[in-house]
Parts: C-alpha cells; sequence; structure tokens
C-alpha cells in the first residue's frame, strides 16, 4: 500500500491528488444511520501510514468461521480489544491469538476520526476500545450479518472506507429482509447506532476497480465500543 505524499495548496496531499472533492452533508439511511460522504479524507494522510504500522505488528490473516469456512477478507486489529474467529466461536480478545501480544494500541487519528464521524450522525462520546482493519481484494466479499459479540449495543458502529469502491448492503433486523445498496468511495463514512444498530450489512463481491492511492484493494476501518 503505497503512502507517499506531496504538498500542495494548504490540502492533505492524498486529498489534492487523488481524491474527488467530498459530497456535502450526510445521507440518512434510517433513524439512527447515516453515510457521511467524503469524511474521513482529511484524515486520510494520518490514517495510511498508521495502517501500514499495524500490520507489522499483528498482521493481516483470513479468518476461519465457526462452520469451518474462511473468511475471503483479510483481517486484523488495533486497540484494547480484538474481533476473531475460529472453530469454537466469534468472540473479542484482549491478545492477538497468532502472537499472544497484546494488540496494537488505536492510534490517535483513528480514534479521532472515529469520535468526530460519530459525533456528525448525532452520537456524541463515542469511545471505541476496537477497531476491526479489514482489507478486502477484488472478489472478496462480507455476507450479511449483524455485529452483535459486543457487550452494549448502546453505542454506535463506525465504519470507514478506504481505496477501492464497494457497495454496502444495509438490511433490516431479520437476515431475509431487502437490504438496500449504498455505493461507497474512498473517504466515506457509514455511522449506525439507535434503534439501527443491529441491523444485517454486508459487501457484495468487490470489483477490480483499483485505486490511484491504494492499488487494487479496499481497507475498511470499522470502530466498535466491544467491552
Amino acid at each position: 500500500m503505497n503512502t507517499k505524499t506531496n504538498s500542495g495548496a494548504g490540502r492533505p496531499a492524498t486529498l489534492a491528488l487523488f481524491d474527488d472533492p467530498p459530497r456535502e452533508g450526510r445521507e440518512r439511511l434510517g433513524p439512527g444511520a447515516f453515510v457521511l460522504p467524503g469524511f474521513a479524507l482529511p484524515f486520510v494522510d494520518a490514517l495510511l501510514p498508521a495502517i501500514e504500522g499495524l500490520a507489522e505488528r499483528a498482521s493481516f490473516r483470513h479468518l476461519v468461521t465457526p462452520g469451518g469456512f474462511t473468511m475471503s477478507v483479510a483481517l486484523t486489529n488495533c486497540g484494547a480489544l480484538g474481533w476473531t474467529s475460529d472453530r469454537r466461536g466469534y468472540r473479542y480478545s484482549a491478545t492477538d491469538p497468532d502472537t499472544g501480544k497484546p494488540w496494537p494500541a488505536m492510534p490517535e487519528s483513528f480514534t479521532r476520526l472515529a469520535g468526530e464521524a460519530a459525533s456528525a450522525a448525532g452520537f456524541d462520546g463515542f469511545e471505541p476500545d476496537a477497531c476491526l482493519v479489514n482489507r478486502y481484494a477484488p472478489g472478496a466479499r462480507l455476507s450479511l450479518h449483524q455485529d452483535k459479540d459486543e457487550r452494549d449495543y448502546g453505542a454506535p458502529i463506525v465504519s470507514v472506507s478506504l481505496g477501492m469502491p464497494a457497495v454496502f448492503l444495509f438490511g433490516g433486523h431479520a437476515r431475509g429482509d431487502k437490504a438496500a445498496r449504498i455505493p461507497l468511495v474512498h473517504g466515506d463514512v457509514v455511522v449506525w447506532g439507535g434503534e439501527d444498530r443491529l441491523r444485517y450489512h454486508g459487501v457484495l463481491p468487490l470489483k477490480d476497480e483499483p485505486h490511484a492511492l491504494l492499488g487494487a484493494i479496499r481497507v475498511n476501518l470499522t470502530f466498535r465500543k466491544a467491552g
């Protein structure tokens, strides 16, 4: 993942050279769910090197589900807790099962972005203790699921898209409910909480549409209050 930047005209270099201007406002998906178009773009210069640093200490891996399937999305974590999966089930852990060491601390840029995005969606005071860092290659997908391994559903989910575009699926409270298809591009943030907190969601298989800065990958940061 190339994170080299150049200075220019008072804007972050990655924003000036590689990104479309942020779209205005916020797009409502439900009573407590919003897309914040381009909200993460001012943070990109700090996010990308931080992601590389995290991956050096806790490498990306393809987890196995309790049913024995290998996930197409590669994952690592940062923060006090990290999400993991194997044949024993889904859970949060304070240590990386691959190394036995604590997960890397959450970078300040991550925490600040998550808190500001949550506030912009009406959820003040969000302090995540877990960030799932997902890496998608072309063809990778995320099936419809609920985020329900957390102890308290009172905090929102904050999801940041970087790199290749994706189609986000946002369904209802039952797996069979029809899911809306939401196009997401580099820098978009989705926040959902309140009565929308347990809605099913996922990502359609990624098309091979390389991003000018990140190439043929999509990185998704998903912030949660897990403990």
